[in-house]
């Protein structure tokens, strides 16, 4: 049974009225969900806070004592760059969108639910590992890779990115090392203008233009990411679910549907069928706009399930 992770705290971090992150995101997934029949066959999970030794296998520690501490108080707002922004919620949510990748790392290697996906806010694939940015604090798919690879003993896994953003933060956490093939499709140029000039051998970063749409954006994964997986061979499938890339998502220039989505999903359930037995987890990045991010992750939560 798929697990789904999230936390009453995701919908507390208030990046402000103009901010593109917003709670109605998650609200919007959920709603979805309800009226597209999957909420009632899914198994529901509260994520926990990630501990300090935990986000310590991703980012400096002292980086993740400066976050802590630069949490405000009552009444208080934080502004770490100009898109990155702490409130008095913010601090529990991100402990939450970390310790969610945690807990589904656990659920799926003790066989208590395979796939997992987590609706968690914030996003977490530009946090590098001393670096907030981004609308990013900690980087949560890297959080759980770590957790992966120290609590299990996995020797390859893969991260897959298909936000419309660079996972710059995920690149640098793991750049080089050889139990973990990073891959990412992503908008270029564009925000944070990195990826476009892969120099490691376990990085698989495809840019693509504005105004790629749907069949030149599979003929890319076609091409690049699949061929590298099944060389690879992975133990455990990480995905970076961003929907932003969508046609009608104004965050950007790409023009994917929920149909690509849902292509690209299934093409790493079979991967991860062949050489992960079945594990995949999911979290949620990007995807700005409420109506077409929901419908996205119907797809891909449909696409999971099988």
């Amino acid at each position: 049974m798929l697990g789904f992770i999230s936390h009453p705290a995701c919908r507390d971090h208030d990046a402000g009225p103009m901010h593109p992150d917003t709670p109605e995101r998650l609200d919007a997934i959920n709603n979805q969900l309800i009226m597209s029949g999957l909420d009632y066959v899914l198994r529901h999970y509260e994520a926990p806070e990630a501990t300090r030794d935990q986000l310590g296998r991703a980012h400096d520690p002292a980086y993740v004592t400066r976050i802590i501490d630069t949490a405000p108080g009552p009444g208080e707002t934080v502004e770490i760059d100009g898109d990155t922004v702490m409130s008095p919620g913010t601090l529990p949510a991100a402990l939450r969108a970390a310790g969610a990748g945690v807990l589904g790392v656990d659920l799926i290697m003790r066989d208590e639910a395979n796939p997992v996906f987590c609706a968690i806010r914030p996003p977490g694939h530009h946090a590098t590992r001393d670096t907030a940015m981004g609308f990013c604090l900690f980087n949560n798919i890297a959080v759980a890779a770590a957790h992966a690879l120290a609590t299990y003993d996995l020797k390859r896994v893969a991260i897959l990115d298909f936000d419309v953003h660079h996972g710059n933060g995920t690149e640098e956490i793991f750049h080089s090392d050889p139990r973990v093939l990073f891959c990412s499709a992503f908008q270029h140029p564009f925000y944070p203008f990195t990826g476009h000039e892969s120099d490691a051998t376990n990085l698989v970063d495809v840019p693509l233009p504005a105004g790629t749409g749907g069949e030149a954006f599979r003929e890319a994964i076609r091409e690049h990411w699949l061929p590298a997986l099944e060389r690879f061979a992975p133990e455990f499938l990480f995905i970076s679910a961003g929907f932003d890339a969508h046609l009608l998502d104004d965050m950007s220039g790409l023009a994917l549907t929920e149909k690509d989505y849902r292509w690209l999903t299934t093409e790493l359930v079979g991967v991860a069928g062949r050489h992960a037995q079945g594990r995949i987890l999911s979290m949620l990045e990007g995807g700005y706009e409420p109506l077409p991010l929901a419908r996205s992750v119907v797809a891909h939560v449909n696409a999971l399930i099988g």
